[in-house]
């Protein structure tokens, strides 16, 4: 098995060996991730939709039928795969699209799987072509298909697959091919958070790490957290430092302010990236519309990077506009930032 797979138990937990683990699947960020639906804070239709097709599933005695989650990231993807592995009872094997470089690498990983496993594959979009073709039988017949030799020689076998369930999580599901999406049963997009839900994680996370927050402290945390769970929960270690530093160790709106200033956080959320990014668009571009790869040219960044981390919740508060000639920065991003608006620029 590929040393970028990640094999959890629902049991006993595992990492493989020598396996490096992403930011959101480190031990201090797993600690703070609800173990079940019941649990989980925000997206109800999806919290909904997950316990009808777990509660059907194990009646049937079944896996749970493919799942593909899409939206921006931070907002629980991985985290709602540990939870069907949990309530499914399942061993839960974790992988990304670009670690599956070639089709023996899917292969060996599918072969592996016990009867009613759960496969989650991050970054789905981004699977060689090579290798979704491996998928497609894989996820309707539980079967692999192997062609030996080549030319007038050449024999294909069928390898049977014990029932599995694969979840896919995309940030950019327009770049999904059709024949795989379509391969999926269940269908879920994630969006922001409301202010609510994101007190109620900030709250739950300060418990969990044996910090005391009041409700003002809390909700200025959650304004500043860009509707994110993965977020509030960075920011919240970045405050719990200032707090037991700086103050008495109890997180309030004063000490969030003041941590949060000097992680360059504004009071909508705004990082330095964003902030840069909207001058780019409204002092280079006087205000665009501006192709993404001019701005990224101009910031010297990668454009996947605006489109998947920045853009998304720029847009959300209406701060860029996407328009067929280019990004436009919008009225209220002018008076964010402090420009003046000149003229007509919004006639």
């Amino acid at each position: 098995m590929s040393d970028d797979v990640i094999k959890y138990s629902s049991d006993n937990p595992e990492v493989s060996p020598g396996a490096a683990l992403p930011e959101d699947q480190e031990s201090d960020i797993l600690s703070l991730r609800p173990e079940r639906l019941s649990a989980y804070v925000g997206q109800e239709e999806v919290v909904e939709t997950l316990k009808i097709a777990i509660q059907a599933a194990t009646e049937r005695g079944e896996p749970i039928d493919h799942v593909l989650f899409h939206g921006p990231p931070g907002l629980g993807k991985t985290t709602l795969a540990h939870i069907i592995a949990n309530e499914m009872q399942g061993n839960l094997t974790i992988t990304s699209g670009p670690a599956l470089e070639k089709g023996g690498d899917l292969v060996g990983i599918l072969t592996h799987l016990e009867e009613g496993d759960i496969l989650f594959i991050d970054e789905i979009h981004r699977t060689p072509k090579a290798v979704e073709e491996f998928m497609y039988p894989a996820m309707e017949d539980f079967a692999i298909d192997f062609v030996f030799d080549k030319g007038v020689h050449a024999r294909s076998h069928r390898y049977r697959l014990k029932r599995f369930a694969l979840i896919g999580a995309t940030t950019r599901v327009g770049l999904l091919s059709a024949p795989l999406r379509d391969r999926f049963v269940i269908f879920r997009s994630l969006d922001f958070y409301s202010e609510d839900d994101l007190v109620k994680i900030a709250k739950r996370s300060a418990q969990l790490l044996n910090v005391d927050t009041d409700t003002e402290g809390a909700r200025e945390l959650a304004r500043r957290s860009r509707g994110t769970p993965r977020i509030v929960n960075r920011l919240l270690k970045r405050v719990r430092d200032f707090s037991q530093v700086r103050a008495d160790g109890v997180i309030t709106r004063a000490t969030v302010v003041g941590a949060l200033e000097l992680e360059g956080v504004d009071e909508r959320g705004l990082t330095d990236l964003d902030r840069r990014y909207l001058k780019t668009v409204i002092e280079f571009y006087t205000g665009g519309p501006v192709g993404i790869e001019a701005i990224a040219a101009t910031l010297q960044e990668e454009s996947d990077t605006l489109v998947d981390i920045v853009e998304p919740y720029l847009l959300k508060i209406g701060f860029i506009l996407r328009t067929s000639s280019g990004r436009k920065a919008s009225e209220a991003a002018y008076k964010h930032l402090g420009f003046r608006i000149q003229g007509n620029l919004f006639s």
